[in-house]
């Protein structure tokens, strides 16, 4: 019997916790295209290309496709969302400064595909985060598209990634 087949996007700004959420979630050895970062971006290394990590879940396999963060590498968040079914954007609670990169990668892939989105917001655990809620009126998405999430925590990825399905299920049965 052959196996179902999704991709899944996972996008947001520099230091949101892509390149983690893959590594957590991954049944097989992940895959990164990072680099040094060549400016101040908070971290020493940076994705320059893609994450890419499998879920299997059952006669299920998810294809996690991690995009880069910066705006310079841009050209790949399209690439990477063709073909997608769901989007997962992660935002960080602690660096307000990141909401509009955030909103404008969600604004331009939604754009182009369309796709069914989850939030996981991350980093809520840092000092001066904002408080879900807050985050949730400022990019005006709905509760039940939100959750609160640790990126190390394969548990809380799942968590959200089940939610996508759920939502993907209900747009689905809206058609």
């Amino acid at each position: 019997m052959a196996d179902n087949v999704y991709k899944i996007v996972i996008s947001g700004p520099v230091g949101a916790g892509k390149t983690t959420f893959v590594q957590a979630l991954s049944h097989e050895r992940t895959f990164s295209v990072d680099e040094n970062a060549s400016e101040d971006i908070g971290k020493e290394m940076t994705t320059i290309a893609m994450d890419y990590g499998v879920l299997k879940l059952g006669d299920n396999r998810f294809r996690l496709y991690g995009t880069p963060g910066q705006e310079r590498f841009d050209f790949m968040w399209e690439i990477l969302s063709e073909g997608a079914v769901g989007l997962v954007l992660l935002i960080p609670a602690h660096r307000p400064d990141q909401f509009t990169k955030a909103r404008a990668i969600y604004e331009r892939l939604f754009s182009l595909f369309a796709l069914t989105t989850v939030v996981g917001v991350t980093h809520c655990d840092v000092e001066k985060a904002w408080d879900i809620d807050a985050i949730g009126t400022f990019f005006d998405f709905s509760q039940d598209q939100m959750l609160r999430i640790d990126p190390r925590e394969s548990s809380s990825c799942y968590l959200l990634l089940q939610n996508l399905f759920s939502q993907i299920k209900k747009n689905q049965t809206k058609n």
